[in-house]
């Protein structure tokens, strides 16, 4: 069976000898990215192991060498699921069709970016072990730096439209854009490092504050 296979022979022998259910290949990867997420927030990046994932999700280390190869692979698969489940999340709120009216969709945006999926602690642990260990920065801009970029400009364009419909002036999109994002960047890092100090309310009322004083006709 190789790797093209809708699913994998994932077979292991349980306490009574009986053998477990066949699960499919995508489960099995999706349950040791889960497991190294947790990994990562508990005891850090650099202290991850093959075998600590492994037995965190349950797993023998042969069925994630069989699905990852290697402890990097899963490091920057887990790297690139938190990234791209972010990244895709925005620009599916930016671009949708579903919200017409833009000062909701800004709502909706930030709905997302300070909510419960996203301000996870464990998935927040992730994108901030890799930003903060030197060594592992390469690994982060490499796989990140496409899908931060999209959704900057997808950023930027919801605000030049919001700028073009609501005729503000001396405004300009990208820098709104970038001061914006680096806001929520801050307030992820804050909610992760200073929980007590700042709570997600407080993080959405700094965040919205900010884009009410941006477009006031937009937001109230």
């Amino acid at each position: 069976m190789t790797d093209a296979s809708a699913t994998v022979l994932d077979v292991a022998l349980c306490s009574t000898g009986k053998r477990r259910q066949i699960r499919p290949k995508a489960e099995r990867r999706q349950q040791l990215i889960d497991a190294t997420i947790r990994c990562i927030a508990q005891h850090g990046l650099s202290a991850v192991t093959m075998q600590m994932v492994t037995r965190e999700a349950g797993l023998s280390v042969g069925i994630a060498n069989l699905h990852f190869q290697s402890k990097e692979n899963l490091l920057r698969e887990t790297l690139r699921y938190v990234a791209e489940e972010y990244h895709n999340g925005q620009i599916k709120i930016m671009e949708g069709a579903d919200i017409t009216d833009l000062g909701d969709r800004l709502d909706a945006l930030l709905d997302f970016q300070l909510g419960r999926g996203v301000t996870q602690r464990q998935k927040m642990s992730v994108w901030f072990a890799y930003y903060g260990e030197a060594g592992a920065r390469p690994v982060y801009q490499k796989i990140v730096s496409t899908v931060d970029r999209l959704a900057a400009l997808k950023l930027e364009a919801l605000f030049a439209s919001i700028i073009r419909e609501g005729d503000y002036q001396d405004v300009d999109p990208r820098e709104l854009a970038t001061g914006y994002s680096a806001l929520i960047d801050g307030l992820h890092l804050g909610l992760l490092v200073t929980p007590r100090e700042l709570t997600k309310r407080r993080a959405r009322s700094v965040a919205r504050d900010f884009l009410r004083r941006a477009f006031p006709k937009h937001i109230y």
